[in-house]
């Protein structure tokens, strides 16, 4: 695409983004029916359903991108792209809760913070293998992805358990919080398709149909990504973790809209970090499409962004701990510190990559 004009690129990169945000809407409205209707709602396989169907534009771009030796968008998406989820929570914060609490005093649970050290672990792992020798490879494996996944699987099965019950008073929930168990959105979102006559085959070929749109557009918004951070001179690093990171996450706004409008502050809450944990995961398919170790090849900027995403899950979990009641301007305090770092922590990110 790089032989295209950058007004048709733009145009094709916005319109792929449309087609993100229009399919990642479906793929989580099916998401919440086939969870629901297949008892996967507590279960480890619902957890990875999810997982793979709020992140199949950066599934999409990270094939692409290995595929095609680009390894720099791979690394700065997907790293770029846990810190920009993590702001989303600002958005839900100011676009979505009502009243005078803020989202984390509304959803604070001990599983919620459960989840933001899950993330904080799995990103610490992102930074040791960085700094292990390229050509420990074998079998197209590397010991920091395998290492990633299988913190992955074991942080989903502990959650799953947490989930049912922990050893605290009223099983980790704080009292004056959301009024009902967290996940009742899917359960409305079920009603409502079971009331419009969609079936389980109909609900499964929707969700399969906007799987395909969202991958496609992941494609075209990589390749015509790339061309414009041609185009305009700027690295690819640099516009993975910011344009495209924040093109990606568009399904992630609009679900969380959805699930606060509903009043399950929780659940918008725990598909962000379950997104987020899920991210780093996308190495190891990284090292098998390019053969090559990805982690060693993580430039300066990508580790100063794994730091960056780590602060900023911290904060949220402090925030989750001790609930501040009050808000400044529509934001908690905490979502207000977070959006500080964030924008701090970009221009941090613009000075080192120039």
């Amino acid at each position: 695409m790089s032989s295209l004009s950058l007004p048709l690129l733009l145009l094709i990169f916005a319109g792929a983004g449309a087609a993100i945000w229009i399919a990642g809407t479906s793929l989580s409205n099916q998401t919440d029916v086939l969870s629901t209707r297949l008892h996967l709602g507590s279960a480890l396989g619902g957890l990875i359903l999810l997982a793979v169907a709020t992140n199949l534009p950066e599934i999409a771009i990270v094939a692409t991108a290995s595929l095609s030796g680009n390894i720099g968008v791979a690394v700065g998406n997907v790293l770029g792209g846990i810190a920009i989820q993590t702001v989303v929570l600002v958005v839900l914060d100011i676009a979505g809760v009502r009243g005078d609490r803020p989202l984390t005093y509304r959803a604070a649970s001990l599983v919620l913070v459960l989840e933001a050290l899950l993330v904080v672990a799995v990103l610490a792992v992102v930074i040791a293998g960085t700094q292990l020798p390229a050509n420990l490879i074998a079998f197209r494996l590397t010991p920091g992805p395998v290492l990633i996944a299988v913190l992955w699987v074991a942080g989903l099965f502990l959650l799953r358990r947490a989930g049912r019950s922990l050893p605290w008073h009223e099983s980790g929930q704080a009292p004056d919080g959301q009024s009902r168990p967290r996940g009742h959105k899917r359960h409305h979102t079920e009603q409502q398709a079971s009331a419009k006559g969609t079936s389980t085959t109909k609900s499964a070929l929707i969700f399969a149909a906007a799987a395909l749109v969202t991958l496609v557009a992941g494609v075209f918004l990589e390749r015509s990504g790339d061309a414009i951070a041609d185009h305009t001179g700027l690295s690819g690093v640099l516009f993975g973790a910011t344009v495209l990171a924040a093109a990606t996450s568009l399904p992630e706004i609009s679900t969380g809209l959805a699930s606060v409008k509903h009043g399950d502050y929780q659940l918008a809450i725990s598909d962000i970090f379950g997104g987020n944990a899920f991210l780093p995961v996308l190495f190891l398919a990284a090292t098998l499409l390019s053969g090559k170790a990805v982690l060693p090849q993580a430039q300066n900027t990508d580790i100063y962004l794994t730091a960056l995403a780590m602060l900023l899950t911290l904060v949220y979990a402090a925030g989750l701990l001790f609930r501040p009641r009050r808000r400044l301007g529509r934001l908690g305090l905490d979502s207000l510190v977070v959006l500080t770092l964030y924008v701090l922590g970009l221009a941090g990110l613009f000075a080192i990559a120039t």
